[in-house]
């Protein structure tokens, strides 16, 4: 089931701005996933870069910083009942 936002886009809205963080997250982690295994696909079959290592873990940390950032602006429970 694709992920949707039910009700009206408001970006003062703490769990609209979640939702919107969750999302991006989710489009980084799909491109790191598709980019990565590509470039290492390609060099098993014949294109060594000595550098990708580098390049992939450092996008894994870019990657882990970014769940926690995420992870730790969530709203929190009482905010999300005081919205209501």
């Amino acid at each position: 089931m694709p992920i949707r936002w039910y009700g009206p886009a408001d970006p003062k809205d703490p769990t609209y701005r979640h939702f919107s963080r969750v999302v991006n997250l989710t489009l980084h982690a799909m491109t790191f996933a598709a980019v990565n295994s590509g470039l290492w696909f390609f060099q098993e079959l014949r294109h060594p870069w000595q550098h990708l290592n580098w390049f992939s873990e450092l996008w894994l940390v870019g990657l882990v910083i970014h769940i926690s950032v995420v992870l730790s602006r969530r709203p929190q429970a009482n905010d999300a009942e005081e919205q209501s």
